[in-house]
Parts: C-alpha cells; structure tokens; sequence
C-alpha cells in the first residue's frame, strides 16, 4: 500500500503562514517580483475559486479579482519547508520517496494501520507548519496520487476493493497523473474518457503495472480503429513507464542547469554578472548534492543584439564549485564580443559530469573547500540562500 501526500496549496500556504494577513485571502504567488508582468505559479484556495490558476498570466489574474494579494515567489522559503516535511516523514521509519518539492510517498503495506498514520502525519505537518496536506491511500503510486487529489483540501482518501470502480467512474481520464496533454487526448479520442473506460481497456494499468502485460493488452482495446490503437500505443510508449514511481531517479543526470528569463532587458554589465553568479551557485548547489563535479561549462545568453549565443568550454578540471563556474561562464561571454549587450535571458549548464569532486591540494584550495561544505550546511538548515555572494543581491 501508498501513502501518498500531496501538499495543499503549498507555495501560497506558506506564504499565509508567515504572514497571518493573507489568511483566507484570494493570493497569488508570482514568478517574478512585478505583480503585474508575471505568471501565476501558485494559488490560494479563495483564489481557485475564482477562477484563477496556475500558469495564468497575472494581468489576467488581476483583470479577474482587483483586490487579489500578490508575493513573490521565494524558493529558499518552499524548498526549506519540503526538506523539513521530509524529514518529518523519515521519523516513521518507512520507504519513503521524495516525488516533489510538495508531494511525498510511504510504502505502508506492513504498518498496521494506515488511516490513523495518515491521519497522525496530517496533524504533525499542520502543528509544525501551520499548513495543511491531502493524503491519499491505495495499492499503486498511481492511485495513491489519485486518492490525494479528491477531496482537497486537507483532504484524507482511501481506494479500496469497495470504492475503486466508483471513484473510477467517477472521474475523468486526465484526473490521472501523465494523462494530460496530447497523452490523454489520444486515449480519449480512443474512446476512453473516464479512468473506468481505461480500466476496461488496460486493467494492468490499475493493478499488475507489468508492462509486458500491458502492452499486449492494446490489441483488445475496445472500439478503437486500427489508426487510434496506434496513436494510444506511441501515447503509452512516450509516456513515464508504468509502475516506476517519477520521483527521484537513480539514474546520473547528463547534465545540470538553471536558466532565468528576466523581466526586463538589462544593459547594466554588473547585473547580468550578478544573474550569471547567482545562477552558477544554484547549479553547484545541486551538483554537490548529488556528488558530482563538471568539466563543462555552458553559458547562453539571449538580447536583441546577440540574438542566441551559446558556448562552452572544457576544462581539465572538474568543479562543484559555484565561484569557479562562475568565472569559467565569465570568461565565455567574452566571446560575444560585443560591449555591454542587452540582455533578456540567461542559462548556465554544467556537463561532463563525473562522480566525486577533486580532492584539493593547495592550502588555499582545502581552505576554500572546508568554506563551501559550511556554507551548505548553513543553508541547509537555515533555508537556500541565507548565506550568499553578496553581488547576488543584485539579482533581488
């Protein structure tokens, strides 16, 4: 059995945590510091209810609710708050797997109990955050995920033998995660509208997660013509492989990068260096989480002078370190030529990636070693950023 919790809310919930004024209050929470030249990335529930969404653009936003609160999104707050909510979680000693920055899964099969757990982890998550979550209990992830989204917020679901064909029934097909976009509308140009329809045709969908099994099964799909069996079948084929859980990936990325599409176009040269800094230290940041370092650094800029200019350098040494990466990505805009370039986007890439990082020979090489492990244990406990290169606060 699953137990899946997914955070309600959870950006805007934060932010009326912290701040008690906004409680019950239709909110936003934009992507970008000027509220009205950003995009809506999440939402209060009083906001939902009018309509507002996520991904909306926030003219439109406003255009639907004048009186709408609006905050900045603030990722160190968010992603301090995860990292606490699962170390909540570890407390019961189950597997447990980190899906996203606001969605978490035990396996709870051999727990006695499961509704009194979940109902003890949405009290201990409310006492410790002042925020609320939806649980969701079944069999498979898949279904879990489902379960957790029926009666948000601060919702508690379980899908059983005695429920499962009526929630299925229910609810349509792209309430089921990966069965939105063009996925869900070849399913559904197939026939399949409801999550019951593709249990008729897919039972091994629901239950065995075999994908062998599965994949035969397409031929006795019901009512489908030869040319939508085969648009199901690259649907299925292009989508997440049944039964594996799309969380965390054992699998080493290619590559690590951050990018960031200003909200204006900037000339200023100290602040294009600023978002340049500040978007290598974010890079490091994940490349030394996962104990890897990079050869490569890749640097795109993008203005109306420049156009797209992208290039990258190799170098003998691997680094993690965001100062370094920093300088590498400087030392490549210089070959855009041109002086002071407008600019409107800017990404950093690290590829070439390898396990470890070098082990420092030079004194001031260990010093700035033992530096940059404090620092990620500053910011790991104080929230992403609490220290931080001051010419970042540019970027602010």
């Amino acid at each position: 059995m699953i137990l899946h919790v997914d955070m309600d809310a959870f950006f805007a919930s934060i932010e009326q945590a912290i701040n008690p004024r906004l409680k019950d209050k239709p909110l936003i929470v934009g992507s970008r510091g000027n509220k009205m030249r950003t995009v809506v990335c999440a939402a209060s529930y009083a906001a939902k209810a009018l309509g507002i969404h996520s991904g909306m653009p926030s003219r439109e936003a406003f255009s639907i609710c004048p009186k709408l609160e609006f905050v900045a999104a603030d990722q160190a707050k968010y992603i301090w708050t995860s990292e606490q909510i699962y170390q909540l979680l570890e407390g019961y000693n189950l597997p447990l797997n980190y899906a996203s920055i606001d969605e978490f899964q035990l396996e709870v099969s051999g727990y006695p109990d499961h509704l009194n757990l979940a109902k003890k982890i949405k009290e201990q998550i409310y006492a410790n955050f002042n925020i609320t979550a939806s649980v969701g209990i079944a069999k498979t992830w898949l279904l879990a995920k489902l379960a957790s989204k029926l009666n948000k917020p601060d919702g508690l679901t379980v899908i059983d033998d005695s429920n499962f064909e009526q929630i299925l029934r229910q609810n349509p097909l792209d309430k089921l995660c990966g069965m939105g976009g063009k996925t869900g509308a070849n399913f559904i140009s197939a026939g399949m509208k409801s999550c019951w329809d593709l249990y008729l045709n897919l039972p091994g969908f629901f239950n065995t997660f075999d994908s062998a099994k599965i994949k035969n099964n397409h031929m006795a799909l019901l009512s489908v013509n030869p040319e939508q069996s085969r648009r199901v079948k690259e649907s299925y084929d292009n989508s997440h492989k049944l039964g594996e859980n799309p969380g965390k990936s054992n699998e080493a990325p290619k590559s690590v990068s951050h990018s960031y599409t200003l909200p204006q176009i900037k000339i200023n040269p100290q602040v294009i260096r600023a978002w340049i800094r500040l978007l290598s230290e974010m890079v490091a940041s994940r490349l030394r989480e996962q104990n890897l370092a990079s050869s490569t650094v890749h640097l795109w800029l993008n203005g109306p002078e420049i156009g797209n200019f992208g290039a990258q350098k190799t170098h003998q040494l691997a680094t993690n370190d965001g100062y370094e990466i920093y300088q590498r990505a400087i030392k490549i805009m210089a070959r855009s030529r041109l002086q002071n370039p407008r600019i409107r986007a800017i990404g950093v890439t690290c590829s070439s990636l390898s396990k470890g990082s070098y082990q420092p020979l030079l004194r001031e090489e260990i010093r700035r070693e033992g530096l940059i492990r404090a620092l990620d244990r500053i910011n790991n406990r104080f929230g992403e950023g609490s220290i931080h290169p001051a010419i970042t606060d540019l970027t602010r």
